[in-house]
């Protein structure tokens, strides 16, 4: 890979990772626009994928560090917040087994689907509409004054966030997104299910590095210089995406995810047709 394709591909992951539009999706589309064709078939381009993850994992974590550090202190402390950090810290563990075991079953099913741009434009379609309909839940639940804090949330309803997560292994559909609209589903406002939404992102995606990331160092030489640039790039657009959205999710108590949503059907719809002719 050219270091032009490594930027492009890092950027448009730190973004789209975050942004409920389907990084792997994305991560498909870039080189089927450009006819980078060589590139999909290369056997170290998804553990590459998987660096660009990594990259943005550790940008959450830091900007999540704060979090983190009361997470993993919260046992030995006494003062009032420690126990929401005990629960949170609980439901963020509980909400990222669905997705753990439903990825390493499957794993080698979805590779399959990796390198179709046709079903990923259709399945972003389809995210496009699940985003309409967080939307809309989130309508019905401010009328009903469900708008829970994340420490208030049930392990149960953790366990169908995680399950909702599971959708985000097939290219098309947003992790970020399918989160965010489970967590509405269960009440959670904006803000919390973003929260929470990111906070899941830092075991998952360094689950599966550990995975991935060792087929790298057994490759080209070239291949991980590429990829651990790709990867400090990749963190740098993940932080700055996080800000962001974070904000953006505080201000807006209504239609949040409709913006993305329309920009998931107008993407599906052209990628498809492009595939087509």
């Amino acid at each position: 890979m050219s270091i032009i394709q490594v930027i492009i591909f890092a950027i448009v992951q730190g973004i789209t990772e975050l942004f409920p539009v389907s990084s792997v999706a994305h991560g498909i589309f870039v080189p089927t626009i450009l006819h980078w064709n060589t590139v999909l078939t290369n056997p170290a381009f998804l553990p590459f994928v998987v660096m660009l993850h990594l990259g943005t994992a550790v940008a959450l974590f830091f900007y999540f560090l704060k979090d983190w550090v009361h997470f993993f202190r919260s046992p030995f402390r006494k003062d009032p917040g420690s126990s929401k950090d005990r629960k949170t810290f609980l439901l963020v563990i509980v909400a990222t087994i669905p997705a753990g075991l439903v990825g390493l079953l499957l794993e080698h099913k979805l590779k399959d689907l990796f390198t179709s741009g046709r079903s990923a434009a259709i399945f972003l379609i389809v995210n496009a509409f699940v985003l309409f309909l967080g939307d809309r839940l989130r309508r019905n639940t401010r009328s009903d004054h469900l708008s829970l804090d994340l420490h208030e949330l049930s392990y149960g309803k953790a366990i169908f966030v995680g399950l909702c997560q599971c959708l985000a292994l097939i290219p098309g559909f947003s992790r970020s997104g399918v989160s965010m609209v489970g967590g509405l589903m269960t009440g959670l406002k904006y803000e919390a299910a973003a929260r929470f939404t990111f906070l899941l992102a830092t075991p998952l995606i360094g689950g599966a590095a550990l995975l991935e990331v060792p087929k790298l160092l057994k490759g080209d030489h070239h291949y991980l210089v590429m990829a651990l640039l790709g990867g400090v790039i990749s963190g740098i657009a993940a932080y700055l995406s996080t800000t962001f959205l974070m904000k953006w999710f505080k201000s807006h108590e209504v239609q949040a995810l409709r913006p993305f949503g329309y920009y998931c059907l107008i993407a599906g719809i052209l990628v498809l047709v492009l595939t087509m002719f």
